[in-house]
């Protein structure tokens, strides 16, 4: 699949005006915007904590050598 060129890009930009008209298009790009920043804001929040499996395996490692 290929990125699209720029008369392509025109034309889907065209047919977007179309179907959802000129006054909702600033409100479905600012919800799209917002929708973009929490993902990667969850994305970071993600990354930053440590995962359960890796306290998970050193718990059970301490455990099995102290018996």
């Amino acid at each position: 699949m290929t990125i699209p060129s720029g008369l392509e890009l025109i034309l889907i930009l065209a047919i977007i005006l179309l179907i959802f008209g000129g006054a909702k298009l600033p409100g479905l790009a600012r919800s799209m915007g917002s929708s973009i920043r929490e993902f990667r804001k969850g994305a970071e929040l993600e990354e930053s904590k440590p995962s359960d499996d890796a306290k998970d395996s050193s718990e059970s490692d301490s455990t099995t050598a102290k018996t």
